[in-house]
């Protein structure tokens, strides 16, 4: 995988950040895409804009298509806003939704057509395990991970015959900033998550990171369509279908 050139969403926090390090720990050239304002020291390229202005980021994959020969795409998910069933109102569901789901279909639209002409490409879309129902007060982020999915089988079938793979990277509760603010060491909450986990502890962000890497090698090149869980086992108490 050493050379690729490797667009990253949401590559600054959590999971894309240790997507990105991680690739370019590997030789890869990592263009990221974040909101962040403050200044960071980023592994590769980083472009600023926020994630709900749909047409600056337009303006901007424009600008990465022009310069950059993007062999694949990592879409992270960025967004959650919990509440119960009774309290999630239409705007968090459509911002996360759009957060989630317009942004990864947005970039990949923008960029698909330049791995379709080469005949060669990747895309991994990361969900979130709540879809499988191991998340409470997750409607708005599991009825966005569940569509994130539903697009990667979907642009896996379509993409199939120009030789570019989708996959997805379901991924359990990860040790993240995002995770603590909801999860305090020791609380009930942090509690009830480790008690989904047959594994009985939080997964690394690193962990789901070497996932997604795997799914950009060429061993993984007979795989499209897959929907991957990096769950600490939490998907083995979901009934069988």
């Amino acid at each position: 995988m050493k050379g690729l050139c490797v667009l990253v969403t949401d590559a600054c926090s959590g999971v894309g950040w240790a997507i990105s390090r991680l690739l370019a720990d590997r030789g890869c050239h990592v263009v990221g895409v974040a909101g962040n304002e403050e200044p960071i020291e980023f592994p590769g390229i980083l472009y600023q804009c926020p994630p709900h202005d749909a047409g600056r980021m337009a303006d901007m994959l424009r600008a990465i298509r022009e310069k950059y020969p993007i062999d694949a795409i990592v879409n992270t998910t960025g967004l959650n806003v919990p509440a119960p069933l009774g309290e999630v109102s239409l705007t968090d569901l459509y911002d996360v939704f759009d957060r989630n789901v317009r942004t990864a279909l947005q970039v990949t639209q923008a960029l698909q057509d330049n791995m379709r002409v080469r005949r060669t490409g990747r895309i991994v879309n990361v969900c979130h395990h709540g879809w499988w129902g191991q998340a409470s007060e997750s409607t708005a982020y599991a009825v966005a991970s569940a569509a994130l999915a539903a697009c990667t089988r979907a642009w896996a079938l379509e993409l199939a015959e120009a030789g570019v793979t989708v996959n997805a990277v379901l991924a359990g509760p990860v040790e993240t900033e995002d995770f603590r603010e909801r999860h305090p060491l020791g609380s009930d909450a942090e509690k009830q998550a480790l008690a989904q986990l047959p594994l009985g502890r939080l997964g690394a962000a690193e962990e789901v990171a070497g996932v997604v890497a795997f799914l950009l090698q060429r061993e993984s090149a007979f795989m499209t369509g897959q929907v991957i869980a990096v769950d600490g086992g939490a998907g083995l108490r979901r009934p069988m279908l």
